[in-house]
């Protein structure tokens, strides 16, 4: 664990901070190995319906990975493979995250700091955010798995276009207009805008956005990589669950269903 990266919980919204504001949130090798065990028990709280990443400060949601560990832990090619192990098991945690996952950003999401926005299922951004990976500035290799995912959200026109021009300054309406988030709104109103967001999102059926979390996540696959028994299993449990019952009872009786997520 690591004073770098927070553990909070609000009722159904759980909160990951990356808490490196000095450092633009930059994220340190500790910061993903502390990862996997904040996911782990954000995963088994059957309380938390909605997990959000934010950035601690006002200057950035995270700013890329912490370049001042450059020299010590990635100093080459065998340093950077031990490096992308542990960092992929932190991102590996969070996309194996069956809850919903949302980014809230601010300030600078850029190199490392886009990629696990884009690792989340919904992004929501301040009209001052700012995006960008510089991998081209820094000489270094950006990993394809990486790449593959900002381009099934934005397409390989602007996925050339932001990793050839190296920018870190496309405005919170260029990623807008590239489909790179899914609302803006004014700085001042983000916290607000987002708890409200997770809010509507945690009083519905946790089952069933399982599954439509799930669907996505493998329809976006090649067809023979789909594991489409685990679909099926999914929306079964969907209708033989209690939740069904009481959504169904609910709306006859024209109330907000209690859902339990079982």
């Amino acid at each position: 664990m690591t004073d770098k990266l927070l553990l909070e919980k609000d009722g159904p919204i759980g909160w990951i901070v990356f808490n490196q504001p000095e450092k633009r949130n930059a994220v340190s090798q500790e910061m993903w190995e502390a990862m996997p065990g904040y996911v782990e028990d954000l995963a088994g709280d059957d309380a938390i319906r909605v997990v959000i990443l934010r950035g601690a400060g006002d200057a950035a949601f995270v700013s890329g990975a912490d370049i001042s560990q450059f020299k010590d832990r990635r100093r080459n090619m065998a340093d950077e493979e031990e490096y992308r192990k542990i960092s992929a098991r932190g991102g590996e945690a969070l996309g194996h995250l069956t809850k919903p996952l949302l980014a809230m950003i601010h300030g600078y999401c850029v190199g490392g700091g886009l990629s696990i926005a884009i690792g989340c299922d919904l992004r929501i951004c301040s009209d001052d955010a700012r995006f960008g990976v510089p991998a081209a500035r820094l000489g270094l290799g950006y990993h394809y798995s990486g790449m593959e995912k900002l381009m099934r959200l934005v397409g390989p026109a602007y996925t050339k276009e932001i990793f050839f021009t190296a920018r870190t300054d496309f405005s919170a309406q260029d990623a807008w207009r590239m489909g790179l988030v899914n609302q803006v709104v004014p700085k001042a109103d983000l916290e607000r805008f987002t708890r409200e967001y997770a809010q509507t999102i945690s009083r519905n059926a946790p089952l069933t956005i399982r599954s439509a979390k799930a669907s996505v996540d493998q329809l976006v696959k090649a067809p023979e990589q789909r594991d489409l028994a685990l679909l099926d299993k999914l929306i079964a449990d969907c209708f033989n669950s209690q939740d069904y019952q009481e959504g169904v009872k609910a709306f006859s009786e024209k109330r907000r269903p209690q859902f339990r997520g079982r």
